[in-house]
C-alpha cells in the first residue's frame, strides 16, 4: 500500500489539505495517510502525530520567542515521517515550517516524493528563494496563475490548478431569520481566525459599529467565527451591550450570511476571496505590533496586502492597515460606500475580472489530487 504524510501548520492549510485528500480518496482509495492536521483531516479519518495549535504562532517576535520550541517540533515530525517511511510528503501552506520539515526529510531521504501546495509567496518576499526551494520539492501546486512565471523561470515543476476558494458551492437556503433580526440589512464582519489578531481587532470593530448605529437603525453585524473563538468573540459584544450583533461559527449558516450580505469588513487574508467570488463588496483591515510591522515594511516586496489588489497591481479594495485600522476610519469608508451604489458596483465589477484570472475549469482540489496521484504511479 502505498503511503502519504499530509503536513499543514494552520487550521487553514488543514482545511485545504482535506479537500485535496477526500478527491485522492475517489481516485486511489488503496493509500496509508498520516499526518500534521487539524479537524478536517481528522474527519477523513487521517490520524495527526500531535495537536496543530502546539506549532501556531503569529508573527515574527511570537516565532522569535517560541523559536527553540518550534526547532524542537520541526525535529520530531521529520523523525516521524521518517519512521512512517512515505511514498509523498505532501506539504501545505505555512512555508517557514512546512519547508524547514521537508528539507530535513527529502536530505534523509531523496527517495521520498515532496509535493507543494500553496506556493511561498516568492513575490512578495524574496524570488530568489525558489532556487533553494527546487532542491528539495519536487512538484509544487500554484493557486494563482501569475506566480507560474517565477517557477517556469528557474524550472522547477510547477501546476497551477487554482483557489479551491473559488470552487463553486451550492448552498442549500436557510432561514436566517431564525437567527437574525427581520426586515434588517446585514454586514459581515472577519475578525480573524486566531487569537492574536481577535483581541486587536475585536474592540475597534465595536466601536466601528457603535459609530455606525449612531448614524443608521437598519443593519444587522454579523460576525464570522470558528467555534474555537466564538465566545471570545461573544465576551467583547456582550461587554460592549451592543444589541444589533450576532456571531456564528456553522460553515453552512456563514456561506449563506455572506451572500446575503451587503457588506464586509475583513481582516486581510483568504477570506477576501470568499467575500469576492460571493459577489460581496468590501474593505481589508490589519494591525500588528510596532516590531512585527517594522520587519514586514523592511522584507516585503510589494505594494499590497490583499491578493485582489496584488494581482491587479492597484487598489480595488480599500486596505486599512496599522494607524489607518481604527474605527473612525473604518466608519467613513463603509458609509462611504453604502451611501455611493455605484462604487460598489464598480468594486464588484473589478473584484470579478481578476478572479476570473484565477480560475480553472475544473475543481482546483481535484487538479491537486490528480496532480498528486501520478507521483504514486
Amino acid at each position: 500500500m502505498k503511503k502519504i504524510f499530509i503536513l499543514t501548520g494552520e487550521p487553514s492549510g488543514d482545511k485545504l489539505a482535506s479537500e485535496v485528500i477526500l478527491n485522492l480518496k475517489k481516485i486511489n482509495p488503496e493509500i496509508d495517510y498520516l499526518s500534521v492536521g487539524g479537524e478536517n483531516l481528522k474527519k477523513l479519518g487521517v490520524k495527526s502525530i500531535y495537536n496543530l495549535k502546539e506549532i501556531t504562532y503569529l508573527g515574527f517576535t511570537k516565532v522569535i520567542l517560541n523559536i527553540f520550541k518550534i526547532k524542537k517540533k520541526i525535529d520530531e515530525t521529520v523523525k516521524a515521517i521518517n519512521e512512517f517511511q512515505p511514498d509523498i510528503l505532501f506539504t501545505v501552506d505555512s512555508p517557514d515550517f512546512t519547508l524547514r520539515v521537508a528539507e530535513k526529510v527529502k536530505k534523509n531521504n531523496p527517495n521520498i516524493k515532496t509535493i507543494h501546495y500553496v506556493a511561498p509567496q516568492v513575490w512578495v518576499w524574496r524570488e530568489g528563494r525558489v532556487k533553494k526551494i527546487k532542491k528539495f520539492i519536487d512538484h509544487i501546486l500554484l493557486l494563482f496563475n501569475f506566480e507560474k512565471p517565477y517557477f517556469d523561470k528557474e524550472n522547477m515543476s510547477n501546476q497551477f490548478v487554482g483557489h479551491p476558494l473559488l470552487e463553486k458551492k451550492i448552498e442549500n437556503a436557510i432561514d436566517i431569520n431564525q437567527t437574525l433580526e427581520k426586515n434588517k440589512s446585514i454586514i459581515s464582519i472577519f475578525a480573524g481566525s486566531r487569537k492574536s489578531e481577535i483581541t486587536v481587532l475585536a474592540p475597534i470593530l465595536v466601536n466601528f459599529i457603535k459609530l455606525m448605529n449612531e448614524k443608521y437603525s437598519d443593519f444587522t453585524f454579523v460576525f464570522h467565527s470558528t467555534k474555537e473563538y466564538s465566545d471570545l468573540i461573544q465576551s467583547y459584544l456582550k461587554n460592549s451591550d451592543l444589541k444589533n450583533c450576532e456571531v456564528i461559527s456553522d460553515d453552512k449558516i456563514k456561506n449563506y450570511i455572506l451572500q446575503k450580505s451587503v457588506f464586509a469588513v475583513a481582516k486581510s487574508g483568504t477570506v477576501s476571496l470568499e467575500i469576492c467570488n460571493a459577489k460581496i463588496p468590501s474593505i481589508i483591515l490589519y494591525k500588528m505590533g510596532l516590531i512585527n510591522f517594522l520587519i514586514v515594511k523592511i522584507l516585503v516586496n510589494t505594494k499590497f496586502a490583499n491578493i485582489i489588489n496584488i494581482a491587479a497591481k492597484k487598489e480595488i479594495i480599500p486596505e486599512l492597515l496599522q494607524s489607518n485600522c481604527n474605527p473612525k476610519k473604518i466608519f467613513e469608508y463603509v458609509s462611504n460606500y453604502l451611501e455611493n451604489p455605484e462604487k460598489i458596483v464598480e468594486q464588484v465589477k473589478n473584484t470579478q475580472l481578476i478572479l476570473n484570472e484565477f480560475k480553472t475549469n475544473n475543481s482546483p482540489s481535484q487538479l491537486a489530487a490528480e496532480s498528486i496521484n501520478k507521483f504514486l504511479s
